[in-house]
Parts: C-alpha cells; structure tokens; sequence
C-alpha cells in the first residue's frame, strides 16, 4: 500500500488515540487527530489528506457535509466511515476504498479451508471475511455481517483491554468458558451454549480471556454493522435451552427486546438448530430485501442444492425462503439473516 494521509475525526479519545496508533504502524501511513469536527475542512483546504476516517460519536448531518464538501474539493480525497473502533477492519476499510467493486450473483460459498488463519502459541483464529491481517477483496462481508471469527484460545490466554466502537458485537462459545470484563461494569464467565452481545455504539473497552485453570475455550465471534450509529453502549448474555433447538431452528437474536433471544440494532434475526440425518426445514425471511448466511458448525447439510461440510459458509440473498436438509447425524446449523445493505 502507497503512503497515505490520514485525518481521523471523531469523540471518543481512546479510540482516536488507538487509531493512530495502527494507521502509524504502517510505513508511510501519517494521521492527524481531529475532536473538533469544525475545523475539519479548514484543515482539508491547508493539508495533504488522502484518506479522512470518520469514528464515533459524529452527528449523522456532519458525516454526511464532510463527504459532500471532500467530492467536491477534491474527488480523490476518500472518506471511510470506521465501524468497529480499534479493531481489525481498519486496514481491510483502507484496503477495499480502493479496490474495484464487481457484481455479485445471489450466493456465495466460503469453504472452510479457504479461510484466513492466524495460528500462534496462544490463538487459533480462522476468519471467513478479511480481518487484520487477512484481506480479500472477495470476502469482506455479506450484506450487514462483517466479521465470522472461529477461534479457540488456549487456557489463562486472550485479548487485552482494547477498543470497540459501532458495531453489534455476538460472541456463541461452544467449548470451555471465556471471561469477559468491559468499563461498563461487567465481569461475566460465558459458558460454552451461552451467548454474549456487545452494542458498542459510542465506544467502549472490553478484554475476553479463557478461563486460567481448565480447557482452552472455543466461541464464535460475529460482527454486525447496526441500524444507526453511536448509541449507547450495551451488554446482555443468555444460555441457551437446546431442547428447543432439535430438529427445529432456535431464536437466538432478533431487533425486538420483546422477542425471543437476545436484541440487536438491527433488522437481523439469528438461529441455531441441531439436526439429525436427513431431517428437513424450511426458513421463512423474516424482511423482504434481507439475505441468510448460515455456517455448518458441525456435521453436513444440503441447502437450496448446495451441499456444505463442517465449518462451510454460504450465502444467499433474493429469496422467500430457504430449504435444509441434514446429511449427517449430529449436525449443528447456525443461520444468520441479515440485511443486505449498510
């Protein structure tokens, strides 16, 4: 990547601060800090700017005036609205602002074995969209659904207190029990058939280790884009009752506090399902426009004529409804409806 001038407006200085911390850890990335978002076309007139990074707690009416007056003082000036916070999406953001979009069928299959893969002493990470270090320009997300991390983190190991910021944040554990602190006052275990979701909204800090005595843990991390920025932030946690979930979909997550599972900020609705061999379901949509991405967890299926395997990922979109058919015992499903634009 060429080298490329940074202007990072935003409120939240912790997030600010960690962002110039990553753009300058790359060779002839430059970035300037702006919490004063009335200076910041002055600053575009007098300066070098390739790249102005727009982070949290701006008002909706100054993002939309500062990408107007960028296209039109200079069109090559490219303004990234930064979801995630300190996060691994920034470089993949920077990287995609200039990649050259292609139309898309209505689905997409991810093989497990074509994921990014981080694999050091203390983290097995296989990322199905560009994350950190991983970057295609093929897989970036599917629709609102940014981020489906499988990770499995050895015992008393994990990550440090860091940022996070706009972003619907789901962790599914499957194996072993994480321990989640945040400065909202949260000091949770998650067991494995538990669910934790963060909203970020206008920043916060979180750490999420494995337990020190016992297993490593293993859990799904999922990131959606939400419904509307910088609200305010939010944790909530539930178990799982799997009898409810066999042979059948099980709610896990919907937009409504009401109903069943856990809520988001946004039109997404979440399900699991455990499934013998050659049990058959259909999906109804749940929103006219929204598309489903679903991941195997375990075991095999066949879904609208394609057939997946373990930790396979596929993604289909302008459809009313979806068929599934198990292919092997003890399959385990996870369903993601979501909608398709930002």
């Amino acid at each position: 990547m060429k080298a490329l001038n940074f202007l990072v407006i935003g409120k939240n200085v912790e997030i600010l601060a960690t962002l110039q911390r990553i753009i300058e850890k790359n060779d002839g990335w430059k970035a300037e800090i702006l919490s004063d978002e009335s200076k910041s076309e002055d600053f575009i007139k007098n300066n070098p700017v390739d790249i102005v990074l727009l982070s949290s707690g701006l008002e909706e009416q100054f993002e939309k005036q500062i990408s107007v007056f960028c296209r039109n003082f200079d069109e090559n000036i490219k303004v990234i609205v930064h979801y995630g916070g300190g996060s691994g999406l920034l470089f993949n953001e920077v990287e995609n602002s200039f990649a050259t979009a292609k139309k898309p069928e209505n689905r997409v299959v991810h093989r497990a074995d074509s994921r990014g893969v981080t694999n050091e002493q203390w983290l097995i990470s296989k990322k199905t969209f560009s994350f950190g270090e991983f970057y295609d320009p093929e897989k970036m997300q599917f629709g609102t659904l940014r981020v489906l991390n499988d990770d499995t983190v050895a015992a008393g190991k994990g990550f440090g207190t860091h940022p996070h910021d706009n972003m619907e944040i789901i962790s599914i554990a499957l194996e072993g029990t994480l321990i989640h602190h945040d400065n909202l006052g949260n000091h949770n275990e998650i067991k494995g058939g538990e669910i934790q979701v963060m909203s970020a909204g206008t920043g916060l800090m979180h750490s999420e280790f494995s337990k020190d005595e016992g297993d490593l843990v293993k859990f799904l991390q999922i990131w959606v884009y939400p419904d509307k920025r910088n609200v305010k932030p939010r944790y909530d946690q539930m178990k799982l009752d799997r009898t409810k979930s066999q042979n059948r979909f099980q709610q896990i997550l919907s937009p409504d506090p009401q109903d069943d599972g856990i809520w988001i900020h946004q039109e997404a609705w979440f399900h699991l399902g455990d499934f013998e061999n050659t049990a058959e379901t259909q999906y109804q949509i749940k929103k006219k426009g929204n598309g489903v991405y679903v991941f195997i967890i375990k075991g095999s299926a066949e879904i609208e004529g394609q057939q997946l395997e373990e930790r396979d990922g596929f993604g289909i979109w302008d459809i009313s409804e979806l068929n599934i058919k198990s292919t092997s015992e003890n399959t385990e499903i996870l369903l993601m409806e979501v909608p398709m634009e930002v």
